[in-house]
């Protein structure tokens, strides 16, 4: 349960040599720069550099738009082949500006080649709903004494046509259909174009105008499909245009964005600064153990001083944090950053994680088949896409295989395992989950295995809040001492006196590891205050004080209660698993053949799939409100370097 140990750096020197300082302490890949006012008292003199433009920000943006044109995510160069680059800023900043222009340009031609197409295809498909009718849209337009009206009807108002065979007018003629409509015209004298126009309104009528066209349907539809054949010849040479022009300067422009992304982070770094006349002040943190090697760095830099300090000293604000766990352990960083980093002065709680995690959740979901397939999946998932939950998967899967192994069950079989018992020399498996007796042994199990958890949480905050210095919590919280004497002499006093006769509970036992306890936890914040050694430890109002701190303490010991409940779900999902799988063997015995073997692979699947999320969640759920709420915090701040080049 390691935080990374860290040291915080403060540099001064000459604002001439703020570029040559940012840019060193970003190469090294571990410097997390902060602001440099915040570690001072007095800044009067100080003004920050965090309003300055960054001149490489807007090059670099052109640049990345044209990337995003191709769709083309750039590879940076090395540091030492930027460090070749020795063009001129202002001719990079004219390259990046010139091939802006250029792509501009084409991006312009395309987009107007595309919605021209556009425009053509819908006038294409409008017109040749009306190939066929052998009309001449020039005459027609000159009609003075009949008016042409081009559309389409539903067709079930075609259909309704046949009700107005008394008016001569009411005529539709159709030209193309489709299962839904009938395209076409129809004709009306200039004094009944008003009636004819509000009938086939009433049909639904949807009128095409296609005023702007002469000569037959045919003759301009063909004349659209060359435009639209133009169009598109086009479209491809500005298509060819780009990949020409891309082939040609993707070297230079990998070459000018490797440079514009580096001096934009390292310019970047400068808003953390403070300037003074012509001077600067850059703090930041570094790992304890790269002090040396931050130290040959930042000696280059002739008018540079710098200093020192442990992270561990006062300070305005608390450290970074980064978590440093062994590999075994590291997958289940992923639940511990879900609820929060631990502050650099807290206890990781990432060990404790992943040994509980790994025992409850194997516990709750035993069954050798089941757990391997869940950790084949969760193999895959990590192998395809580096998800830590992958990781988390892979040792849930082995958890559950072994507790399903101790339980002797696979994919449901619950005697598969039954000649590796016999081979082990006994009569049969040792726990056979369904029977009576063990299932009063799993209830008592769970709780036990949840009073041993509170306890070992605890334990943890008390180790935490002395490490931390906060010796009220640690002694007199209800996750402090006093209550773990409280919540202890409870369990071994009434729970020993009834599991096991025990006769412990006098009068003795009752003041000296309940009442005493339960009145340090209610007068825990003065008591606290006194070991501090505080002169203002007396509450404002005593009976505020009072009557806040009775709903308090009642609620600890409700919580005792629950948070040793809570741990029944434990057993509880035990029974579950072991009950669905026997129905879904009961339904694939009900049948035989293929059938059975259908049932019970799908039953499987349904189970491993339902169970293991539910089981995902329910574990989790017991860490963050049972365990994790007794010791940790979760305030801290990332510990967040800058890099130019980030690992893939």
């Amino acid at each position: 349960m390691a935080v990374l140990k860290v040291k915080v750096v403060s540099m001064f020197g000459l604002m001439a040599d703020l570029d040559q300082t940012t840019t060193l302490c970003g190469k090294t890949c571990f410097f997390h720069p902060d602001n440099a006012l915040s570690f001072f008292s007095d800044t009067s003199d100080f003004s920050p550099l965090m309003n300055e433009e960054n001149p490489f920000a807007e090059p670099l943006q052109q640049l990345s738009d044209v990337l995003a044109h191709f769709h083309y995510k750039m590879d940076l160069l090395s540091e030492e082949e930027v460090e070749k680059i020795t063009t001129p800023q202002e001719e990079l900043f004219s390259y990046v500006g010139s091939l802006s222009a250029s792509i501009s340009k084409l991006q312009k031609e395309y987009d107007e080649a595309q919605d021209k197409i556009r425009e053509l295809s819908v006038e294409i498909d409008k017109i040749s709903h009306f190939v066929g009718l052998n009309l001449n849209l020039s005459e027609i337009h000159d009609c003075k004494y009949i008016k042409v009206r081009f559309g389409s009807l539903p067709r079930e108002s075609y259909e309704k046509l046949k009700n107005y065979k008394q008016n001569p007018y009411i005529v539709f003629f159709p030209s193309t259909s489709d299962p839904l409509r009938y395209w076409g015209v129809y004709f009306s004298p200039i004094e009944n174009v008003t009636e004819v126009d509000r009938i086939f309104s009433s049909l639904y009528f949807e009128r095409t105008r296609l005023t702007e066209l002469v000569g037959s349907p045919e003759s301009e539809v063909e004349s659209l499909k060359a435009k639209l054949d133009a169009t598109k010849k086009q479209l491809k040479d500005t298509e060819e245009a780009f990949e020409k022009l891309w082939e040609k300067e993707f070297p230079m422009c990998r070459k000018v964005y490797s440079w514009l992304t580096e001096r934009s982070v390292y310019f970047d770094m400068r808003r953390y600064a403070a300037r003074y006349n012509d001077s600067f002040i850059l703090t930041g943190w570094i790992p304890a153990d790269k002090e040396e090697s931050f130290k040959e760095e930042l000696d280059k830099v002739g008018s540079l001083a710098y200093t020192f300090d442990g992270g561990e000293d006062e300070l305005i604000h608390s450290p970074p944090v980064k978590l440093q766990n062994k590999s075994i352990f590291r997958p289940f960083e992923f639940f511990v950053d879900l609820y929060g980093l631990p502050c650099y002065d807290e206890v990781d709680p990432t060990a404790f994680v992943a040994i509980t995690y790994f025992l409850l959740f194997g516990i709750m979901f035993a069954d050798l088949g089941q757990g391997l397939c869940v950790a084949l999946i969760g193999w895959l998932v990590w192998k395809k896409t580096k998800n830590k939950l992958g990781q988390v998967m892979i040792a849930c899967g082995v958890s559950a295989g072994i507790f399903g192994t101790i339980f002797g069950s696979v994919f449901g079989f619950e005697h598969a395992l039954d000649p590796l018992f016999k081979a082990m020399g006994f009569a049969e498996k040792p726990i056979e989950v369904m029977k009576p007796a063990t299932t009063s042994m799993i209830v008592y199990s769970a709780v036990g295995i949840g009073i041993a958890l509170v306890i070992l949480a605890m334990l943890v905050n008390i180790y935490s809040s002395l490490k931390r210095k906060n010796y009220g919590n640690a002694l007199f919280g209800p996750s402090g001492l006093a209550g773990l004497i409280f919540y202890s002499s409870l369990i071994v006093g009434f729970g020993g006196q009834l599991a096991f006769g025990w006769k412990i509970v006098n009068k003795t036992y009752v003041i000296c590891c309940l009442i005493l306890p339960l009145i340090c936890m209610f007068f825990r914040d003065i008591l606290g205050d006194l070991v501090k050694r505080k002169p203002d430890w007396k509450p404002k109002a005593w009976g505020d004080y009072i009557m806040q701190n009775f709903f308090e303490v009642f609620e600890f010991l409700l919580s005792y209660a629950t948070n040793t409940m809570s741990f029944l779900r434990v057993g509880a999902f035990v029974l579950v698993h072991a009950g669905m799988m026997l129905v879904v063997f009961t339904l694939a015995e009900m049948n035989s053949g293929i059938m059975y073997l259908l049932i019970i692979v799908i039953g499987n699947a349904f189970v491993m799939a339902l169970e293991g999320l539910l089981v995902g969640i329910q574990v989790l759920r017991l860490e963050f409100y049972e365990m994790f709420s007794r010791f940790f915090d979760g305030g801290g701040r990332p510990f967040n370097p800058v890099v130019v080049r980030k690992k893939q």
